[in-house]
């Protein structure tokens, strides 16, 4: 709903985070499908490495332009726009950003393809060790980045859709979306590979699959950003596309644009530092943490995300209305309704990882066997460290966006990726010289596969805590006052520990079955028990889920 001329603005809604969860856990639920696909057809090994290196690789577009940056620069302008019943207007200016992100991502996609070469040797320098052997990981992943790069073009203009959708508070359809992506995936992988035993496969086999998975990837991108459409040009009036700056709000979106981008230019680059140095180890550490990334990410996306993408409109509005004595209680429930569910999750990992990975990976006849099961889990335990502030952490940049500061948050990512770098090289190297098999009861399986990955996610993790210590520290100074509830986050800690007991003692009585069915009664008692706690010491927090998942 919008704001007509000379009509109120709108009352700040709240409902919005569980319509973005749902949308998210669809999306993600089917990534989960996407996962053990190439689990099945890949599992830790080359093929996967590629994989999880070509879609890498071109994600600089994605992340520099892409929902992160839009939702700083972009959405804040355009809700207010909106508010003020300045409709036409807004669309003007959305058509602006429109025409130069369609310039932008258009231009990078083309140095892209044509540049495929340099960049996967400077990205993934380990691969040239490869080439000349039996699978060229090199080779493969040059033409591998040549289909996907104009996929992340494409995924850009989604996310400027995406913010156009939220700000008219239609969330759902944007979030949503991602799902036609995953579809893509895995429609192109069933009907090349079909559902024959994948240790059966040949290499060439191997290869055909792999560009199979990038080219449905190209086409699920361009489904994620069609389906958008219809609504946006329902909700939008006055869209014209253009390329100038002199639309009112385009020289302020790019204001606040350039510090967003460097920002994200950081995380970036931390991101392609995983990618280099993983690069590096023994083969199958990139793949490893591409497995230990989605599940981590997927509480992220469900828990963190959803709230922060809800609630930043409607901060957004509380400064334009001046009323900046409420955004730090906003802020501070935000964290709370966010750190209910990722505080056992953080738990849960830790604890039943292993189970939870050898579920949803492990199949009869493929290619993800135990070793590989022990290994993603290693490497999302270290990812697990730095869970609850990464969550966190979003709601504070939030804070900072809304305050119209988008240097800070810069700033403290380059020193959070400072600590990572500093921590994973060493980490890596001296856990790389260790073999799975060496600390996993994995019996004689001829275990090749090496420690190496779990470093990386390890230094990542911890580097975490910095970056929301130093949020923290940061937002004091502008808007002093208590906003981690830390209080609160030692109660659902405490919560969580005793439904994980309770869960442990169902897993170590149950008798020998197959790991799907003692990951759904282990995980299962350990959900409702630590729900059931919740709902006997009356904690506010599942109300606000509960309620929003009702409406």
């Amino acid at each position: 709903m919008t704001t007509e001329p000379g009509q109120p603005a709108a009352t700040p809604r709240t409902g919005g985070a569980a319509t973005v969860a749902l949308g998210i856990l669809s999306s993600r639920l089917i990534g989960l499908v996407r996962e053990q696909a190439l689990a099945r057809f890949f599992g830790v090994g080359p093929h996967a490495d590629v994989f999880r290196a070509a879609m890498r690789a071109p994600n600089v577009l994605q992340n520099l332009l892409g929902e992160g940056t839009l939702s700083a620069a972009f959405i804040p302008i355009y809700s207010r726009m909106l508010e003020e019943g300045r409709r036409d207007e807004a669309g003007r200016f959305a058509g602006a950003v429109f025409g130069l992100l369609l310039a932008a991502s258009a231009t990078l996609s083309l140095l892209g393809v044509l540049l495929a070469r340099p960049i996967v040797a400077l990205l993934a320098a380990g691969f040239l060790q490869d080439r000349g052997g039996a699978v060229d990981r090199y080779e493969l992943t040059v033409a591998a980045v040549r289909i996907i790069f104009p996929m992340t073009g494409v995924l850009v203009l989604s996310a400027w859709a995406l913010g156009v959708l939220n700000s008219h508070r239609r969330f759902l359809l944007s979030y949503f979306a991602p799902v036609l992506w995953n579809a893509a995936i895995i429609a192109a992988l069933i009907w090349v590979g079909g559902l024959r035993d994948a240790d059966t496969f040949s290499l060439a086999a191997l290869d055909r699959l792999l560009f199979a998975a990038c080219w449905g990837a190209l086409l699920g991108g361009l489904l994620q950003f069609l389906v958008q459409l219809p609504t946006v040009a329902r909700e939008m009036r006055g869209f014209r596309l253009s390329l100038s700056t002199r639309v009112p709000g385009v020289r302020q979106a790019l204001s606040a644009f350039a510090p967003v981008v460097a920002g994200r230019g950081v995380v970036q680059l931390a991101s392609y530092l995983d990618l280099f140095l993983a690069a590096l180890l023994a083969q199958g550490a990139v793949s490893a943490l591409g497995y230990g990334q989605t599940l981590y990410t997927l509480p992220i996306s469900l828990f963190g995300m959803s709230v922060a993408a809800a609630e930043l409109p409607e901060m957004a509005r509380l400064r334009r209305e001046g009323d900046d004595s409420a955004l730090l209680p906003r802020v501070r429930r935000s964290m709370r309704q966010t750190a209910f569910l990722n505080v056992p999750t953080f738990a849960g990992f830790l604890a039943f990882g292993f189970l939870l990975v050898g579920a949803l990976f492990r199949f009869r006849s493929g290619r993800f066997g135990v070793e590989d099961n022990w290994l993603v889990y290693l490497v999302l335990c270290g990812y697990t460290v730095g869970l609850l502030p990464a969550t966190l952490s979003r709601q504070l940049q939030n804070t900072f966006y809304a305050l119209g500061d988008t240097r800070a948050p810069a700033r403290i990512a380059a020193a959070r990726v400072a600590l990572s770098a500093a921590m994973a090289y060493p980490l890596m190297r001296w856990l790389d010289g260790i073999q799975v098999a060496a600390v996993a009861p994995i019996g004689d399986t001829g275990g090749v596969l090496r420690l190496g990955a779990v470093g990386l996610a390890l230094a990542s993790g911890v580097a975490s805590w910095l970056e929301l210590l130093l949020l923290r520290r940061a937002l004091a100074r502008s808007a002093p006052g208590p906003v981690v509830p830390w209080r609160e986050l030692g109660r659902m800690a405490v919560l969580a520990a005793a439904a994980a007991v309770t869960a442990a003692l169902v897993w170590w009585a149950l008798p020998p079955v197959h790991v799907a069915l003692q990951a759904l009664a282990v995980l299962g008692t350990y959900a409702a028990g630590y729900l059931l706690l919740a709902r006997m010491t009356g904690a506010e927090e599942l109300g606000f889920w509960v309620g929003r998942l009702r409406r």
